[in-house]
This record gives C-alpha cells, structure tokens and sequence, in this order.
C-alpha cells in the first residue's frame, strides 16, 4: 500500500509540474462552471483525464511527452458551453466538441502537433479518424476510464478526483 501511495504523490508533483501553466488561465478555470458527467465538473474531469494519462504512461513504460501529455488531456473537453443544453451553433456534442474546443484551445494557447492531435482526435472511436501520437491513445484512452467512472460514480474514483481537483489549486 505505501508504495501505491509514493506512486501516486509522484504522480501528482508531475501533474502539478506540467499543469501549473494551463490550469492559471481564466478561460480554464471557467470549466469549473460546467458540468461535464453526473455531478463532475468539466474541469475536474479534465484534471482526472491528465493524472490517469500519467498513470497509464508511467504503468507501460512509454516515456510520452509529459508536457504534451498534460496540457493535451487539460484542454480535451476546452469547449466552454454548457453541453446539456441544445446549441444549434455546436451541433450534436459527442461528435463535434472535439473541434470545438480545439479551435478555443489554438486561439487562447500555442500547441504542438502532438496536443492539437490529443484535442481533436480524443474521441475516436465515436468520431472516426484515429489518434496519431502514442499521448493520443493515452489520453483517449484515459478519456473513456473516467468519463465511466463520472458517470456510473464510483466513489472511490470520485473522492479522488476531487482530492486532486484540491491539490491543483495555484495561488495567483
């Protein structure tokens, strides 16, 4: 058990490492305002996708690009809309929040190929053009991990969720 925990304050000092500068920016703490699967907010559930990013990266050894990592699975759901609401302008969610928040990512951050890739393509296999980058899959992967968690709330996932919702707070 001691070692899951030192695995685990490792993986969240990495967080902290490379999500201090994503996670400052006003228009992303706004995700805090929607709601993204049951009662999570979208923040939160994108601060659940990076840690298990990191997690799964740590776990098969396969030495990602942390930074890329990171900031890609913070901005996934980067949409800024309430998606429980109709929005004829966005079209059905599922398919086209991918886009959505890519293009509000690329105006308010400067991306590499690699979190660009992460943003528009962490949906597959419901939009159907594959990942490309090995943080892709991850991200995709951890992606589907929490939001079935957030959903069908299994409370162990969802104390922790919150605990490092808690811990990412930056003083300004």
């Amino acid at each position: 058990m001691i070692e899951n925990n030192e695995k685990q304050t490792e993986l969240v000092v990495l967080l902290k490492k490379y999500a201090q500068a994503t996670l400052t920016r006003e228009k992303v703490q706004s995700m805090r305002g929607y709601l993204q699967h049951g009662d999570t907010t979208t923040l939160d559930h994108a601060i659940a996708v990076a840690y298990y990013s990191l997690m799964l990266d740590q776990k098969w050894k396969l030495n990602c690009d942390k930074g890329s990592l990171v900031r890609g699975a913070l901005l996934h759901d980067y949409f800024l809309y309430d998606w429980h609401q109709p929005h004829k302008e966005y079209g059905l969610h599922g398919f086209t929040h991918p886009s959505t928040a890519l293009r509000n990512a690329v105006q308010d951050f400067d991306l590499n190929a690699v979190e660009r890739n992460i943003i528009a393509r962490h949906m597959f296999p419901l939009v159907p053009i594959p990942p490309r980058y090995r943080e892709s899959v991850i991200v995709c992967l951890a992606d589907k991990f929490c939001s079935l968690n957030e959903t069908f709330s299994r409370q162990r996932y969802l104390t922790l969720v919150r605990l490092l919702s808690a811990a990412l707070i930056f003083q300004r």
